[in-house]
């Protein structure tokens, strides 16, 4: 398994290989394999026995899940250098979301037997996998709390600024959101219907907050956005720049 300059940094900047010395992560990240799948492929679908823990290495992933009723929940995308799956550390666990292909991709990961093996030689590594899985865990947990206690507006406005800071990027008109976003993917983040999310977006777009085009979403006003986020009162003066405490979002 080879990896370009670029690919190798990504792969040595994961959390999951945090603490590690440079020969560390090397040999961690060689024993390692491969996998390329092609937009709309699955990594893993929820419930398949968790097998691998993956690094995304290019590309981007969708994180979903499908509640009782049938209807799919999406609960967030990751970049590059993420890790997903990493429940596979586990002994007969199933995986609890699908993990599929937005865009071409490419992951590395390792089966359970050698993320135990690595764990058993450099134990930090178990630290950070440990670590990942809480914060997954919680950040889960925010999401369902938003779709049982917040209202739709604010349900909207917080996934869009958690995409903006996984994915997010300056352009003229304010922060693209460098995703293909659809208002039915908004839609399954916040548990609302494509009409809700059209309706809202249309209005954000009379008040200048967001541009929304076919799969696209630009923030022009970021801080009034996160106003309706946190149901705090408007702010006047527009500003392209993203607030801290959406890193909380």
């Amino acid at each position: 398994m080879t990896l370009s300059p670029p690919e190798t940094q990504v792969a040595q900047s994961t959390v999951l290989l945090t603490g590690l010395n440079p020969r560390e992560a090397a040999a961690a990240i060689q024993s390692s394999q491969e996998k390329k799948l092609n937009d709309g492929a699955f990594f893993f679908m929820e419930g398949d026995p968790a097998h691998n823990a993956f690094v995304l290495i290019a590309g981007k992933v969708k994180l979903a899940q499908v509640t009782a009723d049938g209807q799919q929940v999406i609960l967030g995308y990751l970049v590059p250098g993420r890790v997903y799956g990493v429940i596979a550390i586990l002994k007969d666990v199933t995986y609890p979301v699908s993990a599929q292909a937005v865009g071409d991709c490419k992951a590395i990961f390792w089966d359970r037997t050698t993320v135990n093996q690595l764990m058993d030689k450099y134990p930090r590594i178990a630290l950070n996998a440990l670590q990942i899985m809480s914060g997954q865990i919680q950040q889960f947990q925010n999401t369902v709390k938003d779709l049982s206690t917040k209202r739709v507006e604010q349900r909207v406005a917080r996934a869009i600024l958690r995409l903006a800071r996984q994915s997010g990027r300056k352009i003229d008109s304010g922060i693209l959101i460098d995703l293909p976003l659809s208002r039915q993917d908004l839609a399954e983040m916040t548990g609302t219907t494509l009409f809700t999310v059209s309706r809202v977006l249309k209005d954000w777009e009379k008040q200048g907050l967001v541009q929304s085009k076919r799969q696209q979403v630009i923030i022009t006003f970021p801080h009034g956005l996160v106003s309706i986020a946190e149901d705090l009162p408007a702010p006047h003066q527009p500003d392209f720049e993203i607030p801290d405490q959406v890193c909380d979002l």
